[in-house]
């Protein structure tokens, strides 16, 4: 799984295939008619996370209930998505039915409607305000749903309790104190903290929890507020930290954070003591063992003395807001066959598909289903972090502005040592056009 979602979008259209297509012959489970026997429904799922036993389970489910009409799954690439659904969504004849879209990239399809409305009869059968409301918001434009939580991936801190509790250190209760521990842990050959200069998706939690936000709207429009003193705050202390606790260069971003945490493969020291990242990163984290194909992997943090987990702290305790990565799911404006599509969704937010997802490591939309990751610390974390998360802004260009990696260029140049206030007044100025455009590129 990857907690995204929000990665680059640029790219060839390059995506693959992957057609799932089983027939089913049970009765029906909605009370639909049957499908025309050339019925045909297309699915687009992104990236790797729906695994194959779920995709499985939603095209069996959804021709057993539908006799005559068949579910295709089509493979997506994260990178290759908004310009492929740019292209495909506006005519019948290429729109995928049923399309899994980031978080962070709804807005810019919802306030254009490129996707069908979510009627509220609906969206309350679906799970209505059970589902993870930060994500129906990011799919909603006055109050009108069009994309709902597929699911969610938070993030944390991982650490090297070894390495912490060897220096006289505990978790810490506030962001204060992370910052003046990861420090501390910092000397010339090691990180007290492995950050890319350019990992604004971490970065911006330290925003968030000063109370600052990336942009507000007003009126009929966005303003980047950059600018804002609580904004600023939360850069500087962002770039405090970055400085004094990191020696990752100011160019990296998407950095595989867990290999700095590990032993190396000759039990070599960690290269840092605290990481930052998604909860499926466990799964990288640990010592070598041989699997049952005998290849070397890591043990998911079986050693409980050596590897830990806390949430990053707020300003003055608590959680602080992390960004929350993940996906939604909408039906084309476009589908010929908009009912059915609905069906398919009523597939993925049926009980029995929820505690798949839940089952498979991917954060359920349902907060029923939520319940059943909290049987390890892991899923609890995970559920408690992402209950306190906050998203990027709904607004209509924020695709296009992560197209441009313009909050790359940003914390980039804060990483170089840049002045915080200087920056955000600049990047403002760029950014309030951007946020207010979604078809328009960067000059």
């Amino acid at each position: 799984m990857t907690a995204r979602r929000a990665g680059s979008l640029t790219g060839a259209v390059t995506a693959g295939l992957l057609t799932v297509a089983l027939t089913g012959c049970s009765a029906l489970g909605t009370g639909a008619e049957p499908a025309a026997p050339d019925t045909d429904l297309t699915m687009w799922l992104v990236g790797e996370d729906t695994t194959p036993e779920l995709r499985e389970y939603l095209v069996q489910k959804f021709e057993d209930d539908h006799p005559g009409a068949t579910l295709t799954i089509e493979q997506q690439e994260w990178g290759d998505l908004v310009a492929n659904l740019t292209e495909a969504l506006e005519d019948p004849a290429t729109t995928p039915d049923v399309v899994e879209i980031g978080n962070t990239q709804s807005p810019t399809f919802t306030t254009t409607g490129a996707f069908r409305e979510i009627s509220p009869e609906l969206y309350d059968e679906l799970g209505g305000d059970k589902l993870l409301q930060s994500f129906v918001d990011a799919g909603s434009v006055d109050g009108r749903h069009y994309a709902l939580p597929y699911y969610f991936g938070s993030r944390y801190v991982f650490y090297r309790k070894d390495v912490w509790g060897a220096a006289g250190l505990e978790k810490p209760s506030t962001l204060a104190e992370f910052g003046e521990s990861v420090k501390a842990l910092t000397d010339d050959d090691h990180a007290g903290f492995a950050m890319g200069g350019q990992d604004w998706r971490n970065g911006i939690s330290w925003v968030f929890a000063a109370g600052g936000d990336l942009a507000v709207k007003e009126g009929d429009g966005w303003v980047s507020t950059l600018s804002d003193p609580k904004t600023v705050e939360g850069l500087e202390m962002w770039q405090d930290v970055y400085e004094n606790a990191s020696y990752l260069p100011s160019t990296e971003k998407d950095v595989e954070y867990w290999d700095f945490l590990n032993d190396g493969v000759e039990e070599a020291p960690p290269a840092a003591a605290t990481i930052m990242a998604p909860a499926w990163a466990r799964w990288s984290i640990g010592h070598l063992v041989r699997n049952d194909e005998g290849e070397l992997v890591r043990d998911g943090m079986k050693d409980t003395d050596t590897f830990g987990i806390f949430a990053l702290p707020g300003l003055d305790g608590g959680l602080a807001p992390v960004f929350a990565g993940g996906s939604n799911i909408a039906v084309s404006a476009t589908s010929p066959s908009p009912e059915l599509a609905e069906d398919v969704l009523r597939v993925v937010f049926s009980d029995e598909y929820q505690e798949k997802l839940a089952a498979a490591g991917l954060g359920p939309a349902n907060e029923d289903a939520q319940e059943l990751m909290k049987g390890d610390r892991y899923g609890r974390l995970m559920v408690r972090t992402a209950a306190a998360s906050k998203l990027t802004p709904p607004a209509p260009g924020w695709a296009s502005i992560e197209d441009a990696g313009v909050y790359e260029d940003l914390f980039g140049r804060i990483a170089d040592g840049g002045d915080v206030a200087t920056l955000a007044q600049e990047f403002d100025a760029r950014l309030t056009p951007m946020l207010n455009a979604p078809a328009a590129a960067e000059d």
